[in-house]
C-alpha cells in the first residue's frame, strides 16, 4: 500500500483514480463495506481505489479534549486498510489551514486537478469544506460538471442500525467486548510500541509492558484478560489495566499488560493487544500491597477465563 502524507506529495502519477473520503475511526465493518465498495468500483474501471483520510481527525481539531474517544490509532488504520486491499491511502493534516478551505476549492484542487477521480464514494451524511458547507448533493452536482461520477455509500447495519463508531463507543464503556466484535468484525485490539515506564511493576512482583494509547481519553478502561502479540510473531497471553493507576496518582492514560510465563526485553518493540474479557473497572487502593493482591487475584481470573476460551 502506498502511503502519501499530505496533497504536497502528490504527483502527476496519482491522477486517474477512484476515491472515497472519511475518518475511517475504528475501520468498523461499516466502513469494511465502503472499501469493499471502492474496491469493487476502482477494478471495474480498472483504476487503483484511494482512500483519503485525516490526521487529526477533524473532531479532534475543533473539539480538542472533549472530543470522542479515538477507537484506533493512525498506525492501526493504515493497517486495516493495507489488510483490507487499499492501494492508495492520502493522509490530509486536518488544521486551520485545511478547515477554511471552500468546498468547491477542494473539490477542484484535490479531487481534480491532484487526483483526477472518476468516481467518488461517500456517504448521504457526507459533509466538507468551509464550514461543513459541502454536502452529497453539492458534491454530486461538482462531479456533473467536472467530469466524475458520485456514487451512493451503502450502508451497513446490525440490528436494524446502523454501525458506526459512536456505537462501537458506547458497547466498549461497558465492557461488552463481544459487542464490540460484533460491530468491528474483528476482536479490539490496541497496538502500540513498548515504551520505559517508572518500572514499578517489578518491584511487586508483576512487570509490565507499557503502551501509549490512542489520543485523548481512553474509548475503554478496566482490567482484562489478553492475548498479545509482537510484530515477530511472539504470543503470549496475560492481564492488563487501561486507565490512569490512580493508586500510584498517574496522570497519562496507559496500556500496562503483565505477560504470563513471558521473559525477554520488549522495550521499542510493537505489541498488539487484543481485549478478550473485561475482568473489572479500575480503582485505587490504599497501599501497594492491596494493589498486589487484587493483580494477582486478576491474573489468576484472566487465566481461567483465557482457559476457557482455548
Amino acid at each position: 500500500m502506498e502511503l502519501i502524507r499530505g496533497e504536497h506529495n502528490l504527483r502527476p502519477r496519482h491522477c486517474g483514480c477512484v476515491a472515497t473520503i472519511g475518518n475511517f475511526d475504528g475501520v468498523h465493518r461499516g466502513h469494511q463495506a465502503v472499501i469493499g465498495q471502492l474496491l469493487d468500483e476502482a477494478g471495474r474501471r480498472g483504476l487503483p481505489p484511494t482512500l483519503i483520510t485525516f490526521e487529526p481527525l477533524p473532531h479532534e481539531f475543533f473539539m480538542g479534549v472533549k472530543s470522542p474517544a479515538r477507537l484506533t490509532a493512525l498506525r492501526e488504520r493504515l493497517q486495516q486498510f493495507a489488510g483490507l486491499g487499499v492501494e492508495r491511502v492520502v493522509i490530509l493534516r486536518f488544521d486551520a489551514r485545511l478547515a477554511a478551505v471552500e468546498a468547491d476549492e477542494f473539490v477542484q484542487r484535490l479531487l481534480v486537478d491532484k487526483l483526477g477521480v472518476k468516481a467518488v464514494i461517500v456517504g448521504d451524511d457526507f459533509r466538507f469544506g468551509k464550514d461543513r458547507a459541502g454536502d452529497f448533493g453539492s458534491l454530486a452536482r461538482a462531479g456533473e460538471r467536472l467530469g466524475f461520477e458520485v456514487l451512493r455509500q451503502n450502508t451497513f447495519a446490525l440490528d436494524d442500525k446502523r454501525v458506526s463508531s459512536t456505537r462501537i463507543r458506547e458497547a466498549l464503556a461497558t465492557g461488552d467486548l463481544d459487542r464490540v466484535q460484533e460491530l468491528l468484525g474483528r476482536p479490539y485490539t490496541i497496538s502500540g510500541r513498548v515504551r520505559h515506564g517508572d518500572k514499578r511493576g517489578r518491584t511487586i512482583g508483576f512487570p509490565t509492558a507499557n503502551l501509549a494509547l490512542p489520543k485523548g481519553t481512553p474509548a475503554i478502561g478496566g482490567v482484562f484478560a489478553i492475548e498479545a502479540s509482537s510484530a515477530e510473531g511472539a504470543r503470549a497471553r496475560g492481564v492488563a489495566n487501561v486507565g490512569t493507576r490512580p493508586t500510584v496518582d498517574g496522570r497519562i492514560p496507559l496500556l500496562e499488560v503483565h505477560l504470563f510465563e513471558f521473559s525477554g526485553n520488549l522495550y521499542g518493540h510493537h505489541l498488539c493487544v487484543e481485549l478478550k474479557r473485561k475482568i473489572r473497572d479500575e480503582r485505587r487502593f490504599d497501599s501497594l500491597e492491596q494493589l498486589k493482591r487484587q493483580i494477582r487475584h486478576d491474573a489468576d481470573l484472566a487465566e481461567a477465563m483465557l482457559s476457557r476460551q482455548a
